[in-house]
């Protein structure tokens, strides 16, 4: 089983990121994970572009994420909701004619240095998921509050934090592989 892993930040030194390498070493027995270039390399959505071609960039993202059984989103909150360049991301994979989010299984992680970890931006992110017609697990939520105190030198270190993380990815994996039988893949 194959899951990517799109992060809603950009920064060199980002915490999110952090979560999101840490996934491969406590992903379950059979399930390799690729992290998806940074969203940064998409041009902002334009209508003009669209009409014009998909970009070259857009369609390898649309093309990775379609041929992965999974999708994990690992995102930050900015301003009580999700950064506009996770948002630009899903908007262009939402203009690929293949549709590759449509049905796909998904996951959502926050981390913030706040306590509530960025539940604000999970709940935007899950309005717009079901928008795409996205199977998005609901339970167990990670939510990495105080995130700053459980990287060090850019690793997830903290145990707690990756046992929870450990659990929630066995739960996902049921999840896609009952999905993908009710799907009859």
């Amino acid at each position: 089983m194959k899951w990517v892993v799109l992060v809603g930040s950009v920064r060199k030194g980002s915490f999110n990121a952090a979560v999101a390498r840490a996934l491969a070493g406590i992903a379950p027995e059979g399930v390799s994970v690729e992290l998806l270039p940074s969203i940064a390399q998409l041009p902002i959505y334009d209508g003009d572009i669209e009409a014009a071609g998909i970009p070259d960039s857009v369609a390898q993202l649309a093309t990775t994420v379609a041929a992965a059984d999974a999708l994990v989103i690992v995102t930050p909150e900015y301003n009580y909701s999700i950064p506009g360049g996770l948002k630009n991301a899903i908007d262009w994979l939402s203009r690929v004619p293949t549709k590759p989010l449509k049905g796909k299984p998904a996951l959502i992680q926050s981390a913030s240095m706040g306590v509530i970890g960025g539940a604000r931006a999970q709940y935007h992110l899950r309005q717009v998921l079901v928008c795409l017609d996205m199977a998005v697990m609901n339970v167990p939520e990670v939510m990495v509050g105080g995130v700053h105190t459980k990287v060090t030198d850019g690793v997830l270190t903290d145990q707690g934090t990756l046992s929870f993380i450990e659990g929630q990815l066995a739960a996902f994996h049921d999840f896609v592989r009952k999905h993908k039988l009710a799907e009859g893949a």
